[in-house]
Formats: structure tokens, sequence, C-alpha cells
């Protein structure tokens, strides 16, 4: 079998790597370099964890995610993941770290509560002012993304059978025939055409542009003060929300930067458009921080990063058979790349062996053992 892969971010590298272990023939189209350092994959740094609100399926999920993982790494040669626990907050009212806690414990994944008075303890540079409820699972840690990326890129480039088209923008694909027309007018074909061009996927099918929007966001890299480096380079990754502020934090392992992100979409943006980012952007999450973390003060903004999610109004993934020779694969709303090795595997048996499409696009929008939302 043959196949058209379109975009060479992790879903589509992931989804080659995939097919490549059973022997398929892929040609991946990249519009630039790759890796490419506007995808949205291109970062230091991702997480994964347990903790999920009520959606049980991707909980469930991400026993699955790890496993491809370790199968990945086995592949590389390297494993490019350093784990930290995950620690969910909560307060202002809001309760997704409680819902976290229930649904993990309904499926045998249960977390500690910690009282206020434990958790500085625990954690002492964080300040519980404003919050109300603690949460510990001692899953989860950091995905080296852009590390991931490379390394999948180094790996299939060597694979005979897969062949990587740097700057090569597709113009247009007939999923039905299974073709992808270049912007310079070459015609590929084959068994098979998968989309996964992240926040460009809407151009190239028109479906998801009445599902998907770009959303710019922003992510601030920060300098430790010398005597909080060491603490936090052993920290949890933070999961806080507080209603209007959905605050993620990623610890500085391996040498790598300290992240803090909004997790609240913009749900605008041109991913086309430039990509400089000014601080006043930021000013909630900013805000949030000098409240939650002791010495924020002393925190020195490094650089701000901007980059463009795809999502979808329910925050599901989007990973569907499009005509007789196609398929959309969106798996996307800035919770994706923990799912990338999986997401890749699992649609590659889905085409191999010709496995139900339907299932297949509910257990990707994390709707196997839940319930719609």
């Amino acid at each position: 079998m043959k196949a058209i892969i379109i975009g060479g971010g992790i879903m589509g590298l992931a989804t080659a790597w995939g097919l490549s272990r059973q022997g398929h023939e892929v040609e991946l189209f990249e519009q630039g370099p790759l890796p490419n350092p506007l995808a949205s994959s291109m970062d230091e740094h991702r997480l994964i964890r347990h903790p999920y609100g009520t959606q049980a399926g991707y909980a469930r999920m991400i026993d699955e995610a790890y496993d491809a993982w370790d199968l990945l790494w086995a592949d590389l040669g390297q494993t490019l993941h350093e784990p930290t626990g995950t620690l969910a907050l909560s307060g202002n009212g809001a309760d997704w770290a409680e819902k976290s806690a229930a649904t993990l414990a309904s499926i045998g994944r249960p977390m500690s509560e910690l009282s206020m008075e434990e958790l500085p303890r625990r954690f002492p540079l964080l300040d519980t002012r404003g919050l109300e409820r603690a949460f510990w699972i001692d899953t989860g840690g950091v995905l080296l993304a852009q590390d991931i990326v490379s390394a999948l890129v180094s790996h299939l480039s060597a694979q005979p059978h897969v062949r990587l088209h740097t700057g090569t923008p597709i113009r247009s694909v007939d999923l039905e025939h299974g073709r992808a027309v270049t912007d310079a007018g070459a015609t590929y074909a084959g068994d098979i055409v998968v989309v996964a061009a992240g926040a460009w996927a809407p151009r190239l099918v028109p479906d998801l542009g009445r599902r998907i929007v770009p959303s710019r966001q922003v992510v601030v890299y920060f300098d430790l003060p010398e005597d909080q480096r060491a603490s936090w380079a052993k920290g949890p990754m933070i999961i806080e929300k507080t209603g209007d502020v959905g605050l993620y934090l990623v610890p500085p392992v391996r040498g790598r930067g300290m992240k803090v992100g909004d997790h609240e979409f913009s749900r605008t943006g041109d991913p086309t458009a430039a990509r400089d980012a000014q601080p006043s952007e930021m000013a909630a999450l900013l805000d949030r921080c000098s409240s939650l973390l002791k010495g924020f003060d002393r925190w020195r903004i490094r650089n701000l990063k901007v980059c463009f999610y795809s999502v979808t109004g329910d925050e599901r993934f989007i990973v569907e058979k499009q005509g007789a020779k196609g398929w959309a694969m969106s798996p996307c709303s800035g919770h994706g790349f923990k799912f990338g090795a999986v997401m890749g595997l699992e649609l590659a048996r889905t085409i191999a062996e010709g496995r139900d499409a339907a299932a297949h696009a509910r257990w990707a929008a994390g709707l196997a053992g839940d319930e719609p939302t």
C-alpha cells in the first residue's frame, strides 16, 4: 500500500511511522522545512497527564498513549520523556480538579487530595491563597516535543519505504480518488491520503473548516532566580484552573525552559501571519502567576512564543474517513501532542487492517467508554 500524508507535525510523522513499521510505502509532504518551526508541535515541551476533567475516554487513553510512546522510544533508541507527576489545583469555585479526581477514581486511577495545610509543605514554592482544593497523582510528565519531532524526522529519513518532501505546499486534495496536487502543479497518487496539516488543514478539507478554527496561543518562558532553579527542575507539572485563567506550568526538566501558558483558547488569528507577541497579551496569566508562585517578582521573562492550535467546539479530536481514499486527521484543541504516538499508530492500523472507520472516529474523539457532551 502507498500512503500520502500531508503535514509534518507530530500527527503526520507518527502516522508515517506507524505505516512504515508495517512495511507500507509513505510519501509525506510538508509546506516548510522538516521540522517546521511554525508547526504547533515545535516547542521545547508538551505535557502528558491522566487528569482530564469529566472526559473519561481521554483519561483512559493515556495508558494507551504511554504504551505507544514506549514503542516509539524503542524505535528511536532514546526516551524523550521526563516523569514529573501531576498537581491539579482549583479555586474561585472552579471544579475541574475535583471532576478530574472523580473521573480517575471511577476508572481505577485515583488521585490523592492534599489539604491546604499539606500543600505548602509538599510544594513550598506555591502560595495557597486563592486555592480551594489540590489533587496529586504520581503519573504524568514532560514530553520533549521538538526533540521528538526531530528524532522522528531522522528515523523516517532512514526508512527505505519513506520519502519526505520538504518545502512542498499542497494546493488541493482529492480524497475520493487518492490524489494530492502541489502548488507547483505536480500530482501524486496513493491508495490513501491523510490530511494532518494542523491549523492549515481546513484549507484542504472544507468540512474541517466548518468545525475547526485556528487559535493563536502565547506561552511564556522564564529565567528563574538561582535559588529556585534546582527545586523547580524537580517540580511537578501544574494544572491550575480558577475560573478565568487556565494556567499550566511545565517545569524546566533536562535543562529546558520554565514555561507557563494559558489553556483558554483565543479562537482567533491566522497561522500565516506574523508571530510577534507582547507581555500585555499575557497580563491575566502573569497576574495569576504573581499570586500563585512564591518569589515570582524575581522571575524574568526570557521569551514569548506564539503557536497556532486548531480547535473544535467541544475540544474533541477529529480523525475521520473522508471519501473512498481519504482521512482527515485533526487531534487538536491544544491537548493532542500527548496522544501523538498512539494516534499515528492506531490510524496506521485502521488503514492497513481495514478496521471500522466509524469506531475509530469515536475512539479518537475520546468517546470510547465515555458519553457524548
